[in-house]
Formats: structure tokens, C-alpha cells, sequence
């Protein structure tokens, strides 16, 4: 990975949301698919089906790109870092409302603001010199 921050934290958040994603399934049998209460994962996440599989999506997409390149890895980290940081705001008014699909709760939300912290900051930070040619608008 020719030591791109971008391609690292990509890689690594991609398979723990495909772990995460794969685990959900234990603690969701027999919810219904978008439910807004979910079972607990750990302990602590709520999660439901439907939420189960946008793991399992976000965390292929991070995977593939950390795999392919510098600059898909900047990218996806980017673009799903600014998708959780819309997440863990709006979630905070979603939860408790039939709005709630993805059945958030209360430490999704801090898990997702924390996931878009590091995300954005890599994804809009600057690669090291000679990891990836500038991403250009």
C-alpha cells in the first residue's frame, strides 16, 4: 500500500464495516428488514437488516478502493466520511420516529460522527508525496 494513509484507513475501516456488517445478521433474525428498533450488537449498536447490509456495502466500497488505489481510497474515504457526518447529525432527529430506518440509536450516532472524523480527515488531507497524484476537481 505504499504506506497511503488514505489506502490504509480505507482498507482497515472496510473490513471492520464488512465484520460489522456480517455480525448484525446474529443479533437481527427474524426483525423485520427495516425495523426501528434493532438488536443490539455488542451490546451497545442498534442495528436492523437493512442496516446490517449498508454496512456490508459501505465496507465493500471502502475495501475495494483502499485495494485499488490512492486516489479511490481518498475519494470513498471522502464521500462516506461526509455521508456519516450527515448521518450522525441527522440521526439524533431521527431516532425515536418512524423515520428511523436504519434503527439508530444513540452510540450510532457518536460511532458514526467518530467514523466521519477520521474518514474526512484522511479523505480530504494530502496524500504524502509520490502516494497519489493530486485529485483534481
Amino acid at each position: 500500500m505504499r504506506n497511503s494513509p488514505n489506502r490504509i484507513v480505507g482498507t482497515v475501516f472496510g473490513a471492520v464495516y464488512l465484520l460489522v456488517g456480517l455480525l448484525g445478521f446474529a443479533v437481527t433474525g427474524g426483525m423485520d428488514f427495516i425495523a426501528t428498533q434493532g438488536g443490539l450488537l455488542l451490546g451497545v449498536f442498534a442495528v436492523n437488516p437493512l442496516h446490517n447490509v449498508a454496512h456490508l456495502l459501505i465496507g465493500g466500497a471502502l475495501l475495494i478502493a483502499g485495494l485499488v488505489s490512492a486516489r479511490a481510497a481518498k475519494a470513498t474515504n471522502a464521500v462516506v466520511g461526509a455521508a456519516y457526518l450527515l448521518l450522525g447529525v441527522v440521526g439524533f432527529f431521527l431516532a425515536g420516529t418512524a423515520a428511523n430506518i436504519l434503527a439508530l440509536n444513540t452510540a450510532d450516532h457518536f460511532l458514526h460522527l467518530a467514523s466521519a472524523l477520521v474518514l474526512l480527515g484522511v479523505g480530504l488531507g494530502t496524500e504524502r508525496a509520490g502516494d497519489a497524484r493530486p485529485v483534481t476537481a
